[in-house]
């Protein structure tokens, strides 16, 4: 396979995680104001690394999350106790790196905005 067909798939991927994810579509909207205020303070360019880095592990955990989520809805379409440690488990990294973007946010970004208001 190509490499650009190899990078059209990984595009689909990320494009249905962000029209079937209700989840990815609030990080997207999070990502979007980070970014702006980012912006308008003027943040260093490490500070925008570890911006950066933060949203970017958010976005991807949620589409193995969505991965995971369909392979086990597909392997085990009933109620099975294990199916659903596996969904628990990957919502739950989902979750600790969203907490980790908030901290990462507001590390950076409140001593900034404290001092303009």
């Amino acid at each position: 396979m190509s490499f650009l067909k190899n990078f059209g798939y990984a595009l689909a991927g990320i494009g249905h995680a962000i029209k079937t994810q209700r989840n990815m579509k609030v990080h997207l909207v999070a990502t979007i104001l980070v970014v702006t205020v980012g912006l308008f303070l003027r943040i260093s360019k490490q500070e925008w690394v570890d911006i950066c880095f933060a949203i970017f592990l958010v976005l991807a955990a949620e589409c193995i999350n969505t991965a995971i989520e369909a392979v086990v809805n597909l392997t085990s379409p009933q109620k099975h106790p294990l199916a659903k440690i596996a969904k628990d488990c990957a919502a739950g990294a989902v979750l600790l790196l969203a907490l980790n973007s908030v901290v990462v946010a507001y590390l950076i970004l409140w001593p900034k905005l404290s001092y303009c208001f």
